[in-house]
């Protein structure tokens, strides 16, 4: 995961600033008790757009999730509708029904086929959408559409839930002689079940890319992203990243393994790797944003193991929250991890500051340890001394706001 990419540079406009793409919010009030805060939000191609996505692996899925994964296996797709206010999860066959009449509302207003609409929601989980009012209003959206960045910030705004900012990247790069961008909007402060927070982002793109490449290229970039950040280790039951490519840039066609693909990835993966970032650094309640660096490991799959088990420990969490570099605690969660270990090769540092070698204590003064976890950010590195597998992963402590937060609604 690269935090810079010398082939691209930033630009403004998220969402919009790829070539014919248009975005907008409108304001329904589908959650109760909201009076003022725009809460639909709708991404839209003006030409022909191939669509790519990723969703939840959890067991239990939302009925956007299932619609969406049902639309793209459609030809094309040119617009996202999403809201926040509602999960529409766990809603029967009816929460299904809401999810398609959504779609075709959108369909109707953008004068597009069913299937090219793909739709998201957030919410709460268990509550039926208010689908009659949404419908009385998604055809309103066409005189909200722009393509400024005010455009994409709306939409970016819309989604929020528990979310204390907009969260927005965008690119551009060169493919042969053609310029290329790439954006995007997300939210996510947490993955709560089953109150409030998913993780959603939609990326647009007017690359020229075929959709099995975008699928692939997405797939590589959400695995070095949003698949690599938590917060409270909860996995929602709406999680998804969509995208979409237009080919308005007029670049040669991209292709998996092609000369030119790994530009156009590392651009994607910038913009991914930046809206990952911000979803932890606003995660409910935290203080404290940790770069955790797992080496050493016998294979990828034992570092993910070690890694996460870290990440995830609230015991760990709450050492960091403390400003405490209790070093004990990563040990054990190493130790209770599945991965395989040799207690006397493990090394730990914080910022660099040797905390451990060889399973027991650096001799670092406990000081120098504290005043790296006090820090808002800070990274850990812990070397396993096993082999070549390594995994990163960026998280968050665990504060009492947190758990206020959650106690309810």
């Amino acid at each position: 995961m690269k935090d810079e990419v010398a082939e691209a540079i930033e630009i403004k406009g998220g969402v919009t600033a790829p070539v014919g793409f248009l975005a907008g919010s409108i304001y329904c009030g589908v959650k109760e008790g909201n009076a003022t805060k725009e809460d639909v939000a709708l991404i839209f191609s003006e030409g022909p757009a191939v669509a790519a996505g990723t969703f939840t692996t959890n067991k239990v899925k939302a009925a956007p999730v299932l619609i969406s994964a049902a639309h793209l296996r459609a030809a094309g797709a040119r617009a996202i509708i999403a809201n926040s206010g509602n999960a529409n999860a766990c809603t029967g066959p009816r929460g299904l029904e809401s999810a398609r009449r959504m779609c075709r509302a959108a369909a109707k207003a953008l004068a597009l086929n069913e299937p090219e609409v793909l739709v998201c929601s957030t919410g709460r989980i268990g509550v039926q959408l208010p689908i009659e009012k949404m419908e009385a209003v998604i055809g309103q959206f066409p005189a909200t559409l722009g393509e400024r960045s005010r455009h994409s910030r709306a939409a970016a705004q819309a989604i929020m839930t528990s979310d204390t900012f907009p969260k927005e990247m965008a690119v551009e790069c060169q493919i042969g002689r053609k310029a290329v961008r790439i954006g995007g909007i997300a939210k996510g402060a947490g993955m709560i079940d089953p109150n409030m927070a998913t993780m959603l982002s939609f990326l647009t793109t007017d690359a020229v890319i075929g959709k099995a490449d975008l699928q692939k290229a997405l797939r590589a970039s959400v695995g070095q992203s949003f698949n690599r950040i938590t917060v409270d280790g909860d996995m929602s039951t709406n999680d998804t990243v969509l995208a979409l490519a237009n080919g308005r840039a007029g670049n040669s066609p991209l292709t998996w393994g092609g000369p030119e693909f790994a530009v156009f990835q590392s651009a994607l993966d910038r913009v991914t790797a930046a809206l990952a970032r911000m979803i932890v650094k606003d995660g409910e309640g935290v203080s404290r944003f940790i770069d955790l660096q797992l080496t050493g490991a016998r294979t990828e799959r034992e570092a993910r193991l070690a890694a996460r088990a870290i990440a995830n420990s609230i015991l760990v969490k709450c050492a960091w929250y403390g400003g405490d570099p209790n070093w004990g605690r990563i040990m054990d969660a190493v130790g209770y991890s599945g991965a395989r270990i040799r207690e006397e090769r493990i090394r730990i540092a914080y910022n660099g500051a040797p905390a451990v070698e060889g399973g027991m204590p650096a001799g670092t003064s406990v000081a120098r340890l504290r005043a790296v976890a006090r820090k808002k950010e800070f990274t850990i590195t812990v070397d396993l001394g096993m082999g070549g597998g390594s995994h990163r992963i960026w998280t968050t402590d665990l504060t009492t706001k947190y758990v206020e937060f959650n106690m309810g609604e």
